[in-house]
């Protein structure tokens, strides 16, 4: 049978003249704008942006209808209304100029200098010009001029000039040329008595601009005249764009028209022709454009009514998201083949990006909601996709029967015959597991990655619809964590592996080698890439590790001169020109790698330089075949196209924003002039506490400015974000003040110091210490001489009291000595009264005794020392008569512990005798078992130990039973005055000792005296 195959496969006109619209459409809307919008979300206190400037330290000042005026940075929004003295918030001009800011109003002109507004009335102000030092302000009621006191003049031109609107102002080096609601004029001067006054043109001019020999002027809504300032007749019209709001020169060349209804329109200054349109059909939420400004960085800002303002940029990056024809923002997945670009959109199925634009991909009704985290297609071409508790869906061709067709009359060719077969394995088809991590083919095995299950090899073959399980690795195969995050093979046929839980490991052949934390700590690995022999591995907070894959066993941290913009590495992959990049929650980084894998650079990209996805979704990135790099992100899919586009970054400029004295601004000096000058800021001595503000503006990476200081020539502080640094307590004298900055790329700005000087206070001045030492010197040597007089008036006297009062001391001390003896000797004498009736022979012996003792006693009590072992003899003399007294005999030793002869050893006479008879009379002789004394003498350092132990009742109980009249006993109070007067306060130390269940036990006597010696 033959059939006619272009009949068959004849298309239809209409359908591929729909489709190619469809594709056009979506290919135009799928590029990347290179805007940024700026918003009420954003920050600005208000959407209609009627005027913007640009300062010297880089802010972007903004006026809003009803929002009042906002100073950006490029991050954040600063906002300034009546409330903070601002005249009207509705502002339709802007002039900057160092640290003043001239705003025109609806109600007058309003200068900010520093934080305070100063306010004018005159009529609206529409434009501010400064020529010379002279400021113009253009009203709805002519020209007026600003005076030194901040009064404005009006400038009397000409009649009708003096009562018109008046739009612009420029100078052309011979004359002025006005723009007015009713007309275009020139002058030769501004004032009422210039050569010549000339009214051109009867339209409503709005803006004015020069370019070279070229007077571009602008009407409302009749199109632009080209000038040449010599020849107004011979002037060219460009007809389009009407409706006019301002105009201005971009780009060197470019005139840009902003109208109230068609957006911007872009026209070649030579040729007059349009290049190109910017407006809501391509970008912009509203047509409505009120202006358009350059800045430092090549950024070209424009500004709407409704809108707010937008930043249009060159970059490398196509952004995708809803607005250009995906089904969702949140990109989970991206897979390139040879068919395009597969990306997962977020719960709404697959999407198919090619050159002829974005596809829907038809998909089964339960795999429509799903999450799906991961894409790749097999040998065949066939896409293979995981997903979060639905398994895994297999969508690819399949062949079913081939057709003959004549290719010419003399012969045959058979053509095969495809269909689409759609396939899902899940727990329900036979697939072991329904949450999908990762997914590797090969030939025609795919290893698919569970989220906590392990790893499943299997195979299917869609002709015959047939699923074969070969294996799964878990934890009986040596998986010891089986939440994997990632998994890729290497050129050695190792098919790698990462967990949650920070664990490596492969699978070769059919054996796992799983080695652990490689890392050394408990932290989750994100992605691996394996590139030539080196394995990467991306952590969550930890940064970027890698290895050589024939060591994995040991991983080190990448590292170098530059540091990442995050820690949290979601995406790894390498481009076609060798460089690493990574995605993170912030953006992208590109990293130039050296040799040795260590950082020689990084380039950040951000939502200001184009990369608008922002937090990039983990492993959702992969390489086409043009080179081109493409990142699934939260906010949509970015395309990378590399090109020759390149803005590089000026050194960035740093200036002091306030000086703080004692925690008061100061508002009295002008800081940039003060900056970087010989200008000494002279604080007096209570002024030591200082703090400095430091800002360097970059609108394109606010948050990448970095900063450091030093004080006088101290070592540089390390870089930080931290803009502030306050010092206290700061010394006298001289101070300089030195910060730095530095941008994203590490350019660093001129250092900006600051010299102040903390005054002495009077005390501190080395002349009025000198003055002081020098009266005080004067008065020591007159003090010192009639000291000398009255000490030598007064010695005689004085030496004579002094020896009287020694002679007193001396016999003081003796009277001590011998008040112990009475009362001793009236002791003794009572005890032999006692032995007479019942024991005269014992009373006999006792008086022997006693009268060796009593001998000794009165040699020893006139001398102011003694030697130890006279001591000694006499104790054992006392202790004698004692115990021949006492009616139940004890026992005594006396101990001698020292290196030195008891004969050079000196101490005041009567000394321990009172202790030695206390102990006995009030403890021994009291007790209720045999008395036992021990006296010890022992020379520590420079002291003489003494120490009298005792066995008996004990000094509490002996004090309670004595009887109310009997106080302590005279010696003993006697002896504790002398120790106190030889030792000091404290010297004795008098405790009951006790046995473990607390009986008392005895008593224990212990002081020292200074030791001294007869040598």
């Amino acid at each position: 049978m033959h059939i006619d195959i272009y009949n068959i496969l004849k298309p239809n006109l209409s359908y591929y003249l729909f489709l190619f619209c469809v594709v056009v459409v979506s290919n135009l809307q799928s590029q990347n704008k290179q805007l940024r919008a700026y918003t009420l979300e954003d920050g600005l206190p208000q959407s209609q942006v009627y005027a913007m400037s640009l300062d010297s330290k880089g802010y972007l000042w903004l006026g809003t209808q009803g929002g009042g005026l906002a100073r950006f940075d490029g991050n954040d929004f600063k906002v300034f209304n009546n409330t903070h003295g601002l005249a009207s918030n509705y502002i339709q001009a802007i002039k900057t100029s160092n640290d003043t800011l001239y705003l025109g109003t609806q109600k007058g002109l309003s200068i900010k200098i520093k934080d305070v507004f100063h306010n004018t009335d005159c009529p609206q102000v529409n434009e501010i010009l400064r020529f010379g030092h002279i400021v113009y302000l253009l009203t709805n009621k002519g020209v007026y001029k600003l005076n030194k006191g901040l009064s404005v003049e009006k400038i009397q031109l000409h009649s009708k000039l003096d009562t018109s609107q008046i739009n612009d102002l420029v100078f052309d080096g011979d004359y002025y040329w006005i723009a007015t609601k009713n007309g275009l004029w020139k002058l030769s001067a501004l004032n009422s008595e210039a050569n010549t006054i000339t009214q051109l043109d009867f339209n409503n001019y709005i803006d004015l601009v020069i370019l070279e020999s070229k007077i571009f002027a602008s009407t409302f809504n009749d199109g632009t005249l080209v000038i040449e300032a010599q020849n107004f007749e011979d002037a060219h019209l460009i007809r389009d764009p009407f409706r006019i709001n301002s105009i201005s020169i971009q780009n060197s060349n470019q005139l840009w028209i902003a109208t109230d209804n068609e957006g911007v329109s872009v026209i070649d200054s030579e040729t007059y022709k349009e290049l190109f349109t910017i407006k809501s059909t391509n970008g912009l939420s509203t047509s409505h454009v009120r202006g358009v400004l350059s800045d430092q960085q090549g950024n070209i800002w424009i500004g709407t009514s409704g809108g707010g303002f937008y930043k249009y940029f060159q970059n490398s990056f196509k952004h995708y998201n809803t607005d250009t024809g995906l089904k969702g923002n949140r990109i989970y997945a991206v897979h390139h083949n040879k068919r395009g670009v597969w990306v997962s959109n977020s719960e709404a199925g697959l999407m198919r990006i090619d050159h002829m634009g974005i596809h829907e991909i038809e998909l089964p009704e339960t795999f429509t909601d799903v999450k799906i985290k991961t894409i790749t297609s097999d040998k065949n071409g066939n896409i293979w996709a995981g997903s979060d508790g639905k398994g895994l869906l297999f969508k690819g061709t399949v062949l079913i029967d081939s057709i003959v067709i004549d290719t010419l009359k003399a012969s045959k060719k058979r053509l095969p015959i495809e269909q689409i077969k759609t396939k899902i394995l899940n727990t329900k088809t036979g697939f072991p597991f329904d949450w999908i991590r990762t997914i590797h083919t090969e030939n025609d095995t795919v290893w698919a990655a569970t989220y906590s299950s392990g790893i499943v090899k299997f195979n299917y073959n869609p002709e015959q619809d047939n699923l074969t399980i070969y294996k799964t690795y878990s934890s009986f195969e040596g998986i010891e964590d089986q939440y994997i995050k990632d998994m890729v093979k290497d050129n050695q046929d190792r098919l790698w592996y990462a967990t949650q839980n920070g664990h490596l490991g492969y699978l070769k052949g059919n054996q796992i080698t799983h080695l652990g934390l490689v890392l050394d700590q408990d932290i989750s690995i994100n992605s691996i890439l394996v590139q030539n022999n080196t394995i990467f591995l991306g952590t969550a907070g930890n940064g970027i590790w890698w290895s050589d894959v024939s060591n994995s066993s040991v991983f080190k941290k990448l590292k170098g001169a530059k540091t990442l913009s995050s820690e949290n590495s979601y995406q790894l992959i390498f481009d076609d020109q060798g460089y690493l990049w990574v995605g993170s929650e912030r953006g992208v980084d590109k990293i130039e790698l050296s040799k040795e894998n260590e950082i020689s650079d990084v380039f950040f990209f951000g939502r200001n330089d184009g990369f608008l996805g922002i937090e990039t979704c983990l492993n959702a990135i992969d390489n086409d075949d043009k080179g081109h790099l493409w990142f699934g992100a939260i906010n949509g899919l970015t395309e990378y196209q590399p090109t020759n586009i390149s803005r590089n970054p000026k050194t960035p400029k740093l200036f002091l924003e306030d000086v703080k004295v004692a925690y008061k601004s100061i508002d009295t000096i002008n800081l940039s002039v003060w900056s970087n000058s010989d200008k000494v800021l002279r604080l007096n001595p209570n002024q030591r506490q200082v703090s400095f503000s430091f800002k360097t503006i970059d609108i394109d990476h606010p948050n990448g400015i970095e900063y450091r200081y030093k004080l006088n020539d101290s070592d540089w502080s390390h870089w930080s974000t931290n803009n502030t640094q306050d010092f206290s307590e700061l010394n006298y004298g001289a101070h300089d003040f030195n910060v730095q900055s530095r941008n994203y790329r590490w350019l660093e700005s001129d250092p900006t110091r600051f010299s102040f000087y903390i005054e002495k206070p009077l005390l501190k001045k080395v002349w009025f210490q000198w003055t002081l030492i020098g009266i005080g010197g004067l008065i020591l040597v007159l003090s010192i001489v009639q000291y000398i007089k009255r000490l030598k008036h007064k010695n005689v006297k004085e030496q004579e009291r002094l020896q009287l009062e020694n002679h007193l001391l001396t016999l003081e001390q003796k009277a001590l000595r011998l008040q112990m003896n009475p009362h001793f000797i009236f002791n003794v004498l009572n005890g032999i009264k006692a032995m007479a009736p019942t024991k005269p022979e014992k009373m006999n012996d006792t008086v022997n005794s006693f009268a060796i003792l009593l001998r000794e006693t009165l040699v020893n009590s006139r001398k102011d020392k003694i030697s130890l072992d006279q001591e000694i003899k006499t104790l054992k003399h006392y202790i004698e008569v004692e115990r021949l007294m006492a009616e139940e005999p004890f026992e005594f030793d006396i101990v001698v512990k020292t290196d030195l002869d008891v004969e050079e050893i000196l101490i005041p006479p009567m000394l321990i005798q009172p202790f030695v008879e206390n102990a006995i009379r009030h403890g021994i002789l009291k007790g209720p078992r045999k008395g036992e004394l021990k006296v010890q003498f022992e020379t520590i350092k420079e002291m003489l130990m003494v120490t009298i132990e005792d066995n008996g009742i004990g000094i509490y109980n002996s004090q309670q039973q004595k009887p109310k009249t009997d106080h302590q006993s005279m010696a003993l109070k006697v002896t504790r005055e002398r120790l106190e007067s030889i030792s000091g306060k404290g010297a004795l130390e008098i405790k009951e000792t006790k046995q473990n269940d607390g009986t008392i036990e005895g008593t224990t006597i212990v002081f020292k005296i200074p030791l001294e010696t007869d040598y």
